[in-house]
């Protein structure tokens, strides 16, 4: 069972909302930005943002909620993979965002509180980190904000539930964050991506 929820999450966190939005403008967003909900508003739109943050965030929601119908004790399972899957897609070479979509998805399933505390801190921390840092370490405000947010969300997560999906979640964020801070990509030309910077 818990690999059949892993392919089954991991497959659908694939399904990376992003680059099917900028695929069928006949683009590719990850030659400017990552494939998430913010890359999309500054390469897209508002609208276009909120729509792809939606779908990136219902397919955490649905990997996580479906397993809880049939086999609770894997949620965390797929947490994981889904988030996974968004970061490194199968579909799309492996290229993908950093998973901030799918993991709210995932968390909503099992303790909206959590992810909604976890969200009003990071809307915080955000412009903060803008108005400072962001010059020095090239790293999009988003994960940046998901790193330091974490820790304290854990303390949420132990008194309003969803620990164990939590950590899963943020154990594949933090590869694809470390991942793209080691190794940031490149656009067409070599000048280094946006996604990385804004």
């Amino acid at each position: 069972m818990p690999v059949l929820i892993a392919a089954f999450a991991y497959l659908l966190g694939s399904l990376v909302a992003g680059i099917l939005y900028s695929r069928a403008l006949g683009q590719d967003i990850r030659d400017r930005d990552l494939p998430g909900g913010s890359g999309t508003v500054r390469q897209y739109g508002r609208w276009a943002g909120i729509a792809v943050t939606l779908a990136d965030t219902a397919k955490g929601l649905a990997a996580v909620w479906l397993t809880q119908l049939v086999a609770p004790e894997w949620t965390a399972v797929a947490a994981f993979f889904v988030v996974l899957g968004h970061c490194y897609p199968v579909f799309f070479g492996f290229r993908g965002g950093v998973g901030i979509g799918p993991f709210m998805g995932a968390l909503l399933a099992v303790a909206p509180v959590t992810i909604l505390g976890i969200v009003g801190m990071g809307l915080v921390i955000m412009p903060l980190y803008k108005a400072t840092l962001q010059q020095r370490l090239k790293l999009n405000a988003v994960p940046f904000a998901t790193v330091i947010v974490l820790p304290l969300g854990v303390l949420l997560a132990l008194r309003y539930g969803g620990l164990p999906e939590l950590l899963a979640g943020a154990a594949a964020m933090t590869i694809r964050t470390v991942h793209l801070m080691i190794a940031p990509p490149v656009r067409p030309g070599g000048a280094t991506s946006s996604e990385t910077k804004a």
